[in-house]
């Protein structure tokens, strides 16, 4: 007898599924932990990872939060073998929350959006950009090249201060930020895993 053809939100559930558990698996998680640590029952977790069913968006967020990943990269299809995203078709990333519309860094991720492993992204922070009131924290670790202007980096009390050409890396479970250092754009390419360094 013939399986019928698995419907769209059953693939949906099952990729989800898998990317939450990678994630966990990556983080060195239980079901158990991953459940109390975003508020969610056991069950929840143990019949999404096997691709069972229907997460509320709100059971999305708080996984998401117990991860440290973004919500569209548990919602996004897993990369394949060979992806290739073309020049200038990045998907742009939202906004950062509470910097006015003219100090606003452009993000274009080049990476595949469904890909968890490694993320390259590139930036171009404007004229008097600056993050420091909303720094980041996150599970991974990054690495930044500045390929024009300058670029200040904080993390913790630490501060440095990149020219053209110059890189750091930096594990991000410390709150970091960034601020355009220089009197033009500055623009930054920045990878970021979620391998703690």
């Amino acid at each position: 007898m013939t399986r019928p053809p698995e419907t769209d939100e059953a693939q949906a559930v099952r990729a989800l599924g898998a990317t939450v558990r990678d994630s966990r698996k990556r983080l060195g998680l239980s079901v158990h932990a991953l459940a109390e640590k975003a508020g969610v029952s056991f069950g929840l977790v143990s019949q999404l990872e096997r691709g069972m069913g229907n997460p509320s968006l709100q059971s999305i967020h708080r996984l998401a939060g117990a991860l440290g990943v973004p919500v569209g990269q548990l919602l996004d299809e897993p990369a394949g073998e060979l992806a290739v995203v073309a020049a200038g078709q990045g998907h742009r990333m939202p906004p950062i929350a509470d910097i006015p519309a003219d100090q606003q860094s452009v993000r274009e991720l080049l990476t595949p959006r469904g890909e968890s492993m490694l993320q390259l992204i590139r930036s171009t922070l404007p004229v008097g950009f600056s993050n420091e009131s909303r720094p980041f924290r996150h599970i991974g670790t990054e690495t930044v090249t500045v390929e024009r202007g300058v670029l200040i980096v904080a993390q913790g009390e630490r501060r440095v201060r990149l020219e053209t050409g110059d890189t750091v890396t930096y594990g991000c479970s410390e709150a970091h930020w960034w601020a355009n250092g220089h009197d033009d754009v500055t623009i930054v390419l920045g990878a970021v895993t979620p391998f703690e360094r």
